[in-house]
C-alpha cells in the first residue's frame, strides 16, 4: 500500500497509552511535578471510561495521595462500604465464613470504576493533559534501540487491507518517554516484553477472567454498602475462582464471577458458571424483581510480585494491570494501579530533568513503597491454589495470613503458563449447563448486545490465527474447541461439526476486548491485534 500518505507526527515530552486509573494517575502526577512538560494520553475506547470494567470496591489510599481534596472536587465515591459477607457455597446451602483480613472494606467505597475514570480524565485535562479517546495505539516507534513513541492505527481499512472511501492515516505520537498502561495483556506490551526480554527470570504470568453484570433492583430490596463474596459452588475445586456482589448507587447491584485461567477442564465455561451461580438460594434474592441493564468481561492479571516483568526499558515503562499489580486476595487493583502510575511519573520526571534514556528509578521507588510491601505480603496466596487446589490453597492462605502475617520465609511460584493447563477433552468430565430462562439467566449474544459492543464490520478482523489449520487439528481434535466456551462474547463458533466437517468461525464484531483468547488458547495460536479506535464495548456509567 505504497499510495498511503505520510503519517503526521506530534511531539510530546510523555505519551501515556491507556486512559485507565494507572495511566491517568501517571499523567496527573507528571503535570503536578512538572507543569511545563507536555503530556498526551491516547485511549482506544470511544471515550474515557468506555472500556473500563471492574467490581469495584476502591480503597482510596492512592487517590488521597494523588488528589488530597478528592471529596471537595466531587469524586464519584458516594457509597461507603458497609457489611462484608464471605460465603462458602455448596449446591444448595451457604456457609458464612470469617472475612479474611485483606477483604475487610471499612473506609472503602463501592463505585462505578468507569465513572471514577471519567472524573480522573477531567482532573487530568484541567491540569493541561491532552487526552485523545477513540485512537488505538497500534504500533511501537523505535529508533536507535529505544522506544520513541507510538503510532495510532489507520482508520477505514477494508477487509482486503486496502484503504476504503473513509480512510484516515494514523498519527505518530512521539515522546522522550512512553508509559504503557494498556491494562491486562496489552497488545503493545506483549511486543515490548518479547523485544526487550522483560520476562527473563520471572515466573509465568497467570490470569483470571472477570465477567460482570449490572442490575437495577427494587428500592425495597436494595442494601447500599452491602458486599458479598462467595467461593465454592459452582466453581470446581481444582479451579481458582469466586464471585462478588455489591449494592451501591441508586438501586444498583454489581454482580460478577472471576475464574482463574489456569483451569484444567476444557469443557468449563466461565460465562455459564456465572449464570448458574445466580440460581443459588443465597444469590437469587438479590436479583428478584430486578432487571439486568449492562454486561461486560475483562481478563485480569493475577501473578503477583513473582510474575512482575522488568518494568523499564529504553524509552519507557509499564504500569498498572499491564504489568500486573493486582492484589488478588484483597480483590482490588485500582489503588495499586494508581500508585504504580504515580511512582512511574516521579521516575519519568527525574528522567526528563536529566539525560537518561529510561526512568531508571521507577523500580527502586516501587520497592520502597507501601505498594511493594502490600503485594509481598500476599505473594503466596494465589500460587498455593494452583499448587494444592481449593482446600490446600485455603489452608495455606490461613497459615500465611494469621500465622506468618504475610512474611513466610518462602515464596511459592507459578509453575506453568495458563495456556498449558488444559487436559484433553476425552479425559475431562463434561459439564452440562442448563438453558437460560431470559429473566435471571441469559445467553451470550443477548449479553453482548447490552455491552454496547460495536466494530466497523468492513475492517480487517483483529482476531487472527497464526496457523488456521491448528484450530481443527489441535483445538477441536484434542480439546473440543475450548475457545467456544471460554470466550464470554460468542466470538468463536464451530460450524459444520454435524456434517463431520468442523470449521472455526470467528465473529470478531462480538469481541468485548477481554483478551481471554489471547491468553488461554492452548497453542497460543490466537493473536489479539488492535482493532480500529473507538470499537469494542461502550460501558455506561455504573459499570
Amino acid at each position: 500500500m505504497s499510495d498511503k500518505p505520510a503519517r503526521e507526527a506530534m511531539e510530546f515530552d510523555v505519551v501515556v497509552v491507556g486512559a485507565g486509573p494507572a495511566g491517568l494517575a501517571a499523567a496527573i502526577r507528571l503535570r503536578q511535578l512538572a507543569p511545563e512538560r507536555s503530556v498526551c494520553v491516547v485511549e482506544k475506547g470511544s471515550e474515557v471510561g468506555a472500556h473500563i470494567l471492574s467490581g469495584a470496591v476502591i480503597e482510596p489510599r492512592a487517590l488521597a495521595e494523588l488528589l488530597p481534596d478528592w471529596q471537595e472536587r466531587g469524586a464519584p465515591l458516594t457509597t461507603p462500604a458497609g457489611e462484608d459477607r464471605f460465603l462458602y457455597l455448596t449446591q444448595g446451602r451457604a456457609w458464612r465464613l470469617p472475612t479474611p483480613p485483606q477483604m475487610h472494606n471499612h473506609g472503602n467505597y463501592i463505585v462505578s470504576l468507569g465513572n471514577v475514570v471519567r472524573w480522573l480524565g477531567q482532573q487530568a485535562e484541567a491540569l493541561g493533559v491532552e487526552i485523545y479517546p477513540g485512537f488505538a495505539a497500534a504500533e511501537l516507534l523505535e529508533e536507535d534501540g529505544r522506544v520513541v513513541g507510538i503510532a495510532t492505527g489507520d482508520m477505514g481499512i477494508n477487509r482486503d487491507g486496502e484503504p476504503g472511501p473513509n480512510y484516515q492515516r494514523g498519527m505518530e505520537l512521539r515522546a522522550r518517554c512512553t508509559i504503557f498502561a494498556e491494562g491486562c495483556r496489552g497488545s503493545l506490551t506483549k511486543r515490548l516484553m518479547k523485544h526487550y526480554d522483560l520476562r527473563a527470570g520471572r515466573d509465568p504470568q497467570t490470569y483470571g477472567i472477570g465477567i460482570k453484570e449490572l442490575w437495577e433492583v427494587p428500592k425495597e430490596a436494595h442494601r447500599p454498602g452491602l458486599i458479598v463474596h462467595t467461593t465454592g459452588w459452582p466453581i470446581p475445586s481444582d479451579t481458582y475462582g469466586g464471585s462478588f456482589l455489591y449494592h451501591f448507587g441508586e438501586n444498583l447491584v454489581a454482580y460478577g464471577v472471576v475464574v482463574g485461567l489456569d483451569y484444567p477442564n476444557p469443557w468449563l465455561s466461565p460465562f455459564e458458571e456465572m449464570q448458574r451461580l445466580k440460581t443459588h438460594p443465597a444469590m437469587r434474592p438479590h436479583f428478584e424483581g430486578g432487571r439486568r441493564i449492562s454486561y461486560g468481561a475483562r481478563a485480569l492479571t493475577e501473578g503477583g510480585v513473582q510474575a512482575l516483568p522488568k518494568l523499564t526499558f529504553p524509552g519507557g515503562c509499564l504500569i498498572g494491570d499491564t504489568a500486573g499489580f493486582l492484589n488478588v486476595p484483597k480483590i482490588k487493583g485500582t489503588h495499586t494501579a494508581m500508585k504504580s502510575g504515580m511512582l512511574a511519573a516521579e521516575a519519568v520526571a527525574e528522567m526528563l530533568a536529566g539525560e537518561g534514556v529510561e526512568p531508571a528509578s521507577y523500580e527502586a521507588k516501587l520497592r520502597e513503597s507501601w505498594l511493594w510491601d502490600e503485594l509481598q505480603r500476599v505473594r503466596n496466596v494465589r500460587p498455593a491454589f494452583a499448587k494444592w487446589g481449593f482446600w490446600g490453597g485455603l489452608a495455606n492462605a490461613a497459615i500465611d495470613t494469621y500465622l506468618f502475617r504475610g512474611k513466610a520465609p518462602w515464596t511459592l511460584h507459578h509453575a506453568t503458563p495458563d495456556h498449558a493447563s488444559l487436559r484433553p477433552a476425552a479425559t475431562a468430565p463434561r459439564i452440562e449447563y442448563p438453558k437460560p430462562d431470559g429473566k435471571l439467566t441469559f445467553d451470550r449474544l443477548s449479553s453482548v448486545f447490552i455491552s454496547n459492543t460495536n466494530h466497523e464490520e468492513n475492517q480487517p478482523a483483529h482476531l487472527k490465527l497464526h496457523d488456521p489449520e491448528r484450530a481443527i487439528a489441535v483445538n477441536w481434535a484434542e480439546y473440543r474447541s475450548p475457545e467456544t466456551r471460554y470466550c464470554p462474547a460468542g466470538v468463536y463458533e464451530i460450524v459444520g461439526a454435524d456434517q463431520d466437517a468442523p470449521r472455526l468461525q470467528i465473529n470478531f464484531a462480538n469481541c468485548v476486548h477481554c483478551k481471554t483468547c489471547d491468553i488461554k488458547d492452548p497453542t497460543q495460536n490466537i493473536c489479539w491485534h488492535t482493532p480500529e479506535g473507538g470499537g469494542g464495548p461502550n460501558y455506561p456509567g455504573g459499570m
